[in-house]
C-alpha cells in the first residue's frame, strides 16, 4: 500500500480508543484499566463498597410506573460507558444487557442495579487482561 499511498509508520499500536495494546513475540494483550477507573471517578464510585459479583441473585427489574425517575443522562452514561468496557471484561456482559433493557424509562431500582454493577468494577480486579495468543496448539484466547 505505501507504493500507491503516502503513508507512514507509526510502529505497534499501543493504544486505541481507550484499549491499551501490548505486542509481544505470538501475544496480543488488551487492557481497560485506565477506562474503568475513569468509570468508577466520573460516577462517583472510586472509593465504593465492593462486590463479588456483577449483579443480585435472581434480581427481578421491571418498568414500574410507581417508582421514581431518576436522572436519565447519568443513568445512560454509566450504562453506555459498562458497554465499552465490556470489550475486555465479557464477564460483565450479561448484567450490562440487562441493565441496557432499561434506558428508555430508567427508575431507582434500575439505578441501583447499575451501581451494584459498578461496586462489582470497583471489587474485581480492575487490571483483567484479554490474551490473544498465536499458538498452534490452541485458538482460543485466554485472561491473565
Amino acid at each position: 500500500m505505501a507504493s500507491k499511498f503516502d503513508m507512514s509508520d507509526l510502529g505497534k499500536l499501543s493504544y486505541y480508543l481507550g484499549i491499551k495494546v501490548c505486542q509481544d513475540e505470538g501475544i496480543i494483550t488488551l487492557n481497560q484499566q485506565r477506562y474503568a477507573l475513569k468509570i468508577l471517578e466520573e460516577s462517583g464510585m472510586k472509593n465504593c463498597n465492593m462486590s463479588h459479583t456483577p449483579m443480585e441473585n435472581g434480581l427481578k427489574l421491571a418498568k414500574s410506573i410507581e417508582e421514581e425517575d431518576v436522572d436519565a443522562t447519568r443513568y445512560h452514561k454509566n450504562v453506555g460507558c459498562l458497554r465499552y468496557l465490556l470489550h475486555t471484561r465479557p464477564d460483565m456482559s450479561y448484567t450490562v444487557g440487562f441493565l441496557s433493557r432499561y434506558m428508555q424509562s430508567s427508575k431507582v431500582s434500575h439505578e441501583a442495579a447499575m451501581k451494584h454493577c459498578l461496586r462489582y468494577l470497583q471489587g474485581s480486579t480492575i487490571t483483567w487482561t484479554r490474551l490473544y495468543s498465536n499458538n498452534t496448539q490452541s485458538s482460543k484466547s485466554d485472561w491473565l
